[in-house]
C-alpha cells in the first residue's frame, strides 16, 4: 500500500494488522494455514501446467471434481494427506514438493 495513503487512513482511525493478528492465531496455526495454502496453490499450478482438468485429476485420485476444486481453494475440510497425494499423482517429485512448501 502507498505509505501516504496508509498514513491518511491511520489518521482517520483505521488499523492495519496481519491476518494472524486479526484472527488471533498462534504461530503454529498461522504456519498450518500457510502450508495448506501453499499446497493448494501448488496443486492448481501443476494441474494447469500439465493441462489436466479437475475431472481427470479426480478420476486419478478416485475423488470428485468438486473435491479437487475444494483442494485448490484451500478448503479446510480437505486433509493435508489428500493434497499431498494429489500432488504426487500429478508426478510431483519430493524435491518439487519441498519447493512448494518452502516457497514464499
Amino acid at each position: 500500500m502507498n505509505p501516504d495513503k496508509r498514513r491518511r487512513l491511520e489518521a482517520r482511525g483505521w488499523k492495519f494488522m496481519t491476518v494472524k493478528e486479526f484472527l488471533g492465531l498462534t504461530d503454529e496455526e498461522a504456519a498450518y494455514v500457510e502450508l495448506r495454502l501453499k499446497l493448494a496453490d501448488g496443486l492448481w499450478a501443476r494441474r494447469t501446467a500439465r493441462g489436466i482438468s479437475q475431472t481427470a485429476l479426480a478420476k486419478t485420485i478416485e475423488s470428485s471434481q468438486s473435491r479437487v476444486a475444494k483442494m485448490e481453494a484451500g478448503d479446510p475440510s480437505v486433509s493435508l494427506d489428500l493434497l499431498v497425494r494429489s500432488l504426487l499423482a500429478l508426478g510431483t517429485s519430493n524435491r518439487e514438493l519441498a519447493r512448494i512448501i518452502t516457497a514464499r
